[in-house]
């Protein structure tokens, strides 16, 4: 019988860190068990101390600093704490065959997942920013370490699988599904007042609050679209979206002679979670059955670009490559922190993104302190804008 596969978790106490874990159980439960090697977790460190008690890794991560709730985790654990523990976990601990799960949020993701692939482990990426922002420079590790991008978004695992219906080459385009979020009837007025409040209730799916406020402004979709062409090496004139308010259908793939694929299942992330862990095959369902029953009718409109120009500026990046990625993640990552804060209405996120992609130059990214440049400019760039004009009180 061939041991258990090797596995790191980056991001364990997030929502896709957390369903991970949950569905590592019902594999096990089901005679498919994983070795988990490491955990690593921002800030929650009760969280991470209690998966620690449960999971028995080798090693676990904190990015804050030493936190009395890690004084739980059992002895002879290797306890790594500070700014960059999970690139340190990733070095101490990941060898190559190894599967790592890319859960953590926002750009600080990119450092350990490029230590991993070249390591020469599998990735199963959950975190968008890796290749919207350092894409090319990710990928091109990838081919040169052997290793296979798995994708967790639900968007991206439905058109994986329906790729399995025809050769690359037979793709005429894909098209990625949207929720449309909450405001999918909101006018421009209503926009331009919505509150942090109205921004968090998603009508579909249960996330943290940048992805949830990414979903709001569908940027999360644009950052999906960037994420497309890296994964499926496909330009951005092939690349589209489509607001599907059920979230039932999660990405459609169009081939040449008029075939249309589409992927279907209940909006749950387990679901992808397990087949990022045991692709190229399936194991027992730990996810919501569809409920045909229940299910009355599909529902499609076309993104409205006026309203929200997210994607618009996706197309845009991709077609000016280079640093354009790492611009937009960056520029987005830091206005919906101002939101958070009270510093930026809503629809001015938007707003500062398409200002720092028109002002900020495009550059090569050739290196991850390339990219890194890129983000710490559109950063400054933003954080500039909004001291200039802070919002009105």
């Amino acid at each position: 019988m061939n041991s258990p596969r090797r596995i790191l978790i980056l991001g364990s106490t997030g929502s896709i860190g957390v369903n991970t874990v949950a569905v590592l159980e019902h594999l096990a439960s089901h005679g498919r068990p994983f070795q988990v090697i490491g955990l690593a977790a921002g800030r929650s460190a009760a969280v991470l101390a209690e998966q620690a008690i449960k999971l028995r890794p080798t090693a676990v991560a904190l990015a804050s600093d030493d936190d009395p709730s890690l004084r739980n985790i059992p002895t002879g654990t290797d306890v790594i704490t500070g700014t960059g523990s999970a690139l340190e976990l990733v070095r101490r601990h990941a060898r190559r065959g190894d599967l790592v799960v890319g859960a953590m949020v926002g750009a600080e993701g990119i450092p350990p997942l490029l230590a991993a692939i070249d390591a020469g482990c599998d990735i199963a990426l959950a975190n968008k920013e890796t290749l919207v922002a350092a894409g090319e420079l990710v990928t091109s590790h990838a081919r040169r370490a052997g290793i296979e991008i798995i994708p967790v978004d639900s968007e991206h695992s439905a058109i994986l699988q329906c790729m399995r219906g025809g050769s690359p080459q037979e793709v005429e385009r894909i098209v990625l599904t949207a929720s449309g979020g909450p405001f999918r009837r909101a006018s421009r007025e209503q926009l331009e007042s919505a509150t942090l409040a109205d921004a968090l209730r998603h009508p579909t799916w249960s996330m943290g609050r940048k992805v949830t406020i990414d979903s709001a402004t569908m940027m999360n979709k644009a950052l999906e679209v960037i994420e497309a062409h890296w994964l499926f090496n496909l330009p951005a004139e092939r690349i589209d979206a489509i607001v599907h308010p059920q979230s039932v259908v999660h990405s459609f793939v169009e081939y040449r002679d008029g075939s249309v694929l589409a992927q279907l299942s209940p909006p749950d992330m387990r679901l992808p979670i397990e087949l990022a862990l045991t692709w190229p095959e399936r194991a027992s369902r730990c996810a919501t059955a569809m409920d045909w029953q229940a299910l009355r009718t599909l529902d499609f409109e076309p993104v409205d670009h006026e309203r929200f120009p997210a994607v618009s500026l996706a197309w845009q990046a991709i077609r000016a490559g280079g640093s354009s990625g790492a611009t937009l993640n960056a520029a987005n990552e830091a206005a919906v922190e101002a939101f958070i804060d009270g510093q930026v209405r809503f629809a001015e996120i938007a707003r500062l993104v398409r200002g720092a992609l028109e002002a900020l130059p495009v550059t090569p990214v050739a290196t991850l302190d390339h990219v890194l440049a890129a983000d710490r400019a559109a950063r400054a760039w933003v954080q500039s804008r909004i001291a200039a004009e802070p919002v009105p009180g």
